[in-house]
């Protein structure tokens, strides 16, 4: 066993895992799984430029996991930083950061790189299952981007798109600063032609249409997967793994397009984080599943941090 720790800074959050991985087997035992929501892409598709009070959240969370990775004694550490890190001119401040703090650099990585990791880390434990057909497509619905990985055993195509939920958020649903409450018909159309247009650009590559089973990863679904199964509370171990129909998808978008703020809040389910970017992602996904003709998305906890685990050891 080979202990190690991996870090994943997207563009609304940042996760750590600390985990004992066996490359012989393949199996990985987790001992730490942490989520802290910092919005470091907040305002990026705007400004270009990472904002002072984002960079101050992340290097909070990044001090907060310097300490865990410390406890458990982790023999090595990755860094991985994805959408915003990768856009924002002063993202120098950034690597500067977590250097400092962590004493690793952060890997800047492509949106290639990206949809490997997130494809590893969602199928190494699907492998053998007969009650699921390959190829799968594994989407990969982040803040500021979302990848889409064909593949069986191994991946066939990757395509990385500027779709993403904080992005298509703040491109869209942000009026006099403010995430419009609930949205109007037209700002819904909007996104879903920017969407649209990225599946478009996503099929140049990728043949989204081959796949046989839908497997989803990152907050939006596995948010979309909570309130499907009305949970009292976020429980990883009922999500992972379940399945929720595309009816059930195309029911939660439609309610969360037409929700207030108050009533995205009061689901019990749901990270305050999520609250205002939730429809956006929630859509990224219906379209996706209509896109494809998916009868349904089986969601999977274990995504990019675990591919980033398994490139450690």
């Amino acid at each position: 066993m080979t202990r190690v720790a991996a870090v994943d800074c997207g563009t609304n959050s940042i996760r750590l895992l600390v985990a004992d991985c066996d490359p012989a087997t393949g199996e990985l035992a987790e001992l730490d799984r942490r989520m802290t929501i910092v919005r470091l892409g907040q305002g990026v598709d705007r400004t270009g430029r990472l904002a002072p009070e984002a960079l101050e959240r992340t290097f909070a969370a990044c001090r907060e996991y310097a300490a865990v990775v410390k406890e458990y004694g982790a023999e090595r550490l990755r860094f991985v930083a994805t959408s915003a890190s990768r856009d924002a001119e002063n993202r120098d401040e950034f690597v500067r950061g977590v250097l400092d703090i962590l004493g690793v650099e952060p890997e800047v990585i492509s949106g290639d790189q990206e949809a490997e990791f997130s494809f590893t880390g969602a199928t190494k434990e699907l492998k053998g299952s007969d009650h699921l057909s390959k190829p799968y497509l594994v989407v990969d619905i982040g803040g500021g981007s979302t990848e889409f990985v064909v593949g069986d055993d191994h991946v066939r195509a990757a395509r990385s798109v500027d779709v993403g939920c904080v992005r298509m958020t703040e491109r869209h649903l942000v009026q006099d600063g403010a995430v419009t409450d609930p949205p109007t018909e037209a700002q819904t159309a909007a996104m879903r032609a920017d969407i649209e247009a990225a599946l478009d650009l996503a099929e140049e590559t990728v043949p989204l249409r081959e796949a046989r089973t839908l497997v989803g990863l990152a907050g939006s679904v596995t948010t979309v997967s909570s309130i499907a199964q009305e949970l009292p509370e976020y429980d990883s171990e009922r999500i992972h793994h379940s399945r929720v129909s595309y009816d059930k998808v195309r029911e939660i978008t439609e309610w969360l397009l037409h929700s207030t703020h108050a009533e995205r809040a009061a689901v019990p389910s749901m990270h305050e984080g999520r609250v205002d970017v939730i429809a956006a992602g929630a859509l990224v996904l219906l379209s996706i599943m209509e896109r494809i003709g998916a009868e349904e998305v089986v969601v999977s906890e274990h995504d990019i941090l675990d591919g980033i685990a398994w490139s450690i050891a």
